[in-house]
């Protein structure tokens, strides 16, 4: 029973995908979304508005710095979970050979 469950709610997942790529614009389409108005407005406007010369650099500390803090704060968080997990396995590593030698 569980197997034909997790079966039909793949299926149901399947076409659903299937449904939304079929609905997605093609590609370099005048009505696609990546096509709108804020990319001219970012290459047009960045320099009189934030005052740099460098595009990019204005881009990702101006228009977009919330975003940007954001994506920071998840590789801090991630490498602080890796560097947690790590150090309690010396931890457990350093007591255990102590435990022996000791």
């Amino acid at each position: 029973m569980r197997r034909m469950l997790a079966t039909a709610i793949i299926i149901l997942l399947g076409v659903l995908l299937a449904a939304a790529v079929s609905e997605m614009p093609p590609f370099a389409a005048p009505s696609n979304p990546a096509d709108n108005q804020v990319n001219e407005r970012y290459l047009g406007q960045v320099v009189q508005e934030v005052g740099v010369l460098n595009v990019i650099s204005g881009i990702i500390t101006d228009y977009r710095a919330f975003d940007t803090l954001g994506e920071a704060a998840v590789l801090f968080a991630g490498i602080a979970a890796v560097l947690a997990v790590l150090e309690t396995h010396n931890l457990d590593t350093y007591r255990k050979d102590r435990g022996k030698n000791g």
